[in-house]
Formats: structure tokens, sequence, C-alpha cells
């Protein structure tokens, strides 16, 4: 089995430094299974390769007790797949091979370790049950772009059809650890099968390896149940233990802000309405205003936008989407969607999902909304939002809010330099906000403007703080 990962920073070479692997040498591992090799085929300022060669013994595989998928008939044991497709035996091969890369230590390159850079892994031939289109489902969310293509029965039998193979290749800018922890974990899944035993452990290995990434996944739970054999219990309890920590707790957001934002935000009222009704009143005029026929609620907690899209009959197609579970549940209790009629019922869908990760569930909506949300994202991370949102998705309108940061001098309880909600990452001055908006469309080819919400302030020192929204409309 083979593997080749490449990169075209600059100097290249600084691969070997990151794998902790001279691209001048021959590197051998022996392995419970057989021999695993790294070589670099090339190796220059512009561009360095290194390839992991994976020898499998299947005579080995039946002494050592690692036999794989179970055995049909005798030869099996001796004659299959496994020494020529990318597996869980290459995942282990990666761990003993590249286990300092996967921490993210590099003695000689520590600030390149944690920066994403251009990476490139091609993979011939990889068992993928469920073909070319579970690859580009697993990695695009990742932020990868993914040509994977089925490889034929027999090549010089065309009509035979295609095999449960596929020859993958991904690319994208990435840290070299995410990289090896992504194929890691995922390569299992493809294959959906592991040669050894699944126990307990095998949590441990998939949370320590998974963790950064996982929960956002759009399809952590079919890769949680294949990564542990479809052990139901397992399972569950992975899913559990990935969402265990409050810290990280995508449910946190929409359970606090009631209780916190909006109790801060009461402050700002017009007659008859809050400032987060006057958000989504405003928002929901742009929608209407744009004409737009479908709509995407991104990070749609708990439904209240939803519940007034619903209202406008023009709107004929209408998904919300958000990172917590427990949001969506609440979503469909407020809309009740089990009691909903049918014809109204089809207008609407809720979908777990992040707005960090490329999903293709998104693309072809006339326009999208995100109301208080992007400042629940680590900033590093708006770079990847920007990317789904403005380039993969592309809805012809977008409608983003966010809080004011110079209005809060007004907000009595807040103290000085502190945010509105205690998962707020960051918090924008109307200056922040405006670059940021205008560089994504420049960037993405949309034009933007600018506004606010609520009423206009003055600080104590009588300067203007603008309004305690802030709203940014993009139109392509």
């Amino acid at each position: 089995m083979l593997l080749t990962i490449s990169t075209t920073y600059r100097p290249a070479t600084d691969l070997g430094f990151l794998l902790h692997k001279n691209p001048g040498r021959h590197h051998v591992a022996e392995l419970s299974f057989g021999t695993a090799h790294v070589v670099f085929p090339e190796a220059d300022d512009e561009r360095c390769s290194a390839a992991i060669l994976v020898e499998v013994d299947p005579v080995g595989l039946v002494r050592g007790g690692h036999a794989g998928r179970p055995v049909r008939f005798a030869l099996a044991r001796y004659v299959n797949d496994r020494p020529y497709v990318a597996s869980s035996f290459l995942s282990v091969a990666l761990a003993r091979l590249f286990g300092t890369a996967m921490s993210g230590r590099s003695k000689e390159r520590q600030e390149l370790a944690g920066q994403p850079i251009p990476l490139e892994a091609s993979l011939p031939v990889v068992p993928c049950r469920g073909g070319p289109d579970l690859a580009r489902r697993l990695f695009e969310p990742l932020g990868y772009a993914v040509a994977a293509r089925a490889l034929p029965l027999d090549p010089q039998f065309p009509g035979w059809g295609d095999s449960q193979y596929v020859a993958l290749r991904i690319a994208g800018h990435a840290r070299l650890r995410s990289l090896l922890e992504h194929l890691f974990v995922l390569l299992p899944v493809l294959d959906d099968d592991k040669h050894y035993w699944v126990g307990a452990d095998e949590i441990g290995k998939l949370l320590r390896r998974g963790g950064q990434w996982l929960a956002a996944h759009p399809h952590h739970e079919l890769i949680a149940r294949r990564y542990l054999r479809h052990d139901q219990r397992l399972t569950r309890d992975a899913l559990a233990a990935l969402f265990a920590d409050e810290a990280g707790d995508p449910d946190r957001r929409d359970e606090e802000s009631d209780a916190t934002e909006e109790s801060v935000e009461q402050q700002v009222t017009e007659p008859g309405r809050t400032l987060h009704e006057q958000r989504l009143a405003t928002v929901l005029g742009v929608i209407t205003d744009s004409g737009a026929r479908s709509v995407l609620d991104l990070g749609c907690g708990s439904g209240k936008l939803l519940a007034g899209l619903l209202k406008q009959p023009g709107l004929q197609r209408i998904v919300g989407l958000d990172v917590s579970h427990r949001a969506l549940e609440g979503a469909a209790r407020r809309l009740h969607l089990g009691t909903m009629a049918p014809r109204q019922r089809e207008r609407v869908q809720l979908l777990h999902g992040s707005l960090t990760y490329r999903d293709v569930r998104l693309r072809g909506f006339d326009a999208a909304a995100v109301v208080e949300v992007i400042e629940h994202l680590d900033p590093p991370r708006l770079v990847a939002f920007e990317k789904v949102l403005f380039a993969d998705a592309r809805p012809r309108t977008v409608a983003v809010t966010t809080p004011n940061a110079e209005y809060n001098v007004l907000l009595a309880g807040l103290p000085d330099g502190s945010f509105r909600h205690p998962d707020h990452r960051f918090e924008w001055t109307r200056g922040e906000f405006s670059e940021w908006a205008e560089g994504v469309a420049a960037r993405r080819g949309y034009r933007v403007e600018l506004s606010g919400i609520g009423p206009e302030g003055t600080a104590p020192t009588g300067a203007p703080v603008g309004c305690p929204s802030q709203l940014a409309v993009f139109r392509r």
C-alpha cells in the first residue's frame, strides 16, 4: 500500500523537519504485520514528497491473528486485498512513523508545524464502501479539494463495472498534524473495517485524533460508527464523550444566550421590541426584499428567525443549520414540526453541521442569514467560514449581524473590556467589522452595504458610538 504526502511550501524540504525524517535517507520501521518504508522521491525548494510504502505479509497476518474481515473460504486468509490497499494497517503505520508529527511538535520548525501549508495526499488504491461520493463527503467538509475516481473491476473489461476501490487525492491548506489525523481516522472509515479487535480503548484513540475537528463534522456519527466497527455501545459512548466538555460544547451557546446576552441587551429597546427582535425583523426584511425563494439560516439556534421566515409565502425552501443538536431540537419544538401541515412541512428542513466545514447541502440557495453567529467563532476560523459561505455555497444575498463593541460602554452591568456573552471570541468595532466585510466582498465577488440596528448612542465622553448591532448585506 502506498501513500504520498507532498507540499509546495517554500522551502519545500521543510517537510522533512515536520515529519522528522531526513529526505536524503531511506527510513524503515518493522511492524507486527509487515514493514513500513519512507522515502522522498522528490525533495527540492519548490516541491517535496514523502512516499510511505507499507509491505503487509499476508502469511504473517494469519499467524499474528490479523486476518481482518470474516473469512469466507480458507484461501482468503492468505489471498486478500490487505497488502495492496490503504486501510487500518496504514493508519497504524502512520502513527508509528509520524507519532511526533501527529502530536504537532517539531524541534526544528515548531512555528511551521502550527500553521497551515499547502499539502497534498495521494493514495492510488483505497477500499471505499460508499464509492467516490463517500470520500468527498468525508474530506470536503475538512477543507480539502477531493479527486476520487472509482477503479474498474478489470480495465480490460470496462463492461464489468466499477470495483469497491477508489483512487484518492486530497489537497488543501492545512497543518501537517491535521492531515495525518484526518487520514488516521478516515482511512478505516472509508474501508468500513479494521484489522484488529475494537474495544473501549478505541474511543480514546478516536477522541485523541479527532477531538479538534470531529464534533463539527457534518458526518461525525457515521465516522464514529464505522471507526468503532458499528458497535452501538462504543459509538454512543464516543459521541457522548465528544460533546462532554462544556467549554467546547456547542449547546452552551444557545442555552446561555437567553440568560446572559439578552439580559444585557434588553436595556436597548424600542416600543414593544427588544434588540433581538429588531435584529430579526431587519434581517427578515433584507431576505424578503431580495426576492429570494430559498434561504439558509446559518446558526439558527432555537429557530426564532425560522419562525418568521415560515410566515413569508414567497419562500419555498427554508433550511436552518446549527452545530448544536439541542438547539435543533428546540427549533423543531418551536416550529411544531411534528404537527405541521404536510405542505408547510415540505418547506422547512433542519440540518446539523458547522459553518467552518464545506458542506454541499448549503449550495444553491438564493439568500443566507447569519445572525449574531460569527463572534462565536475563533478568529482563525473566520477564513474557513468565509470559504464555506462566500466561495462554496455562494448565495446571491447574505445578511450578517454582529455586536458593535463601541456601544458596550452604554450597557449597564457590563464591565469594561468584557463581552456581552461568555462564549463570544471577539466583538468588533464598526471599523473592524467594515474592514472584514469589505475584504470578504472584494475577495469573493460581492458588493456590501453596512448599517446599524437599534438606536444610535453617544458615549459619556460625547463621542458617537453607533448602533448596538451591526449589519452587513452582501450581494452578488
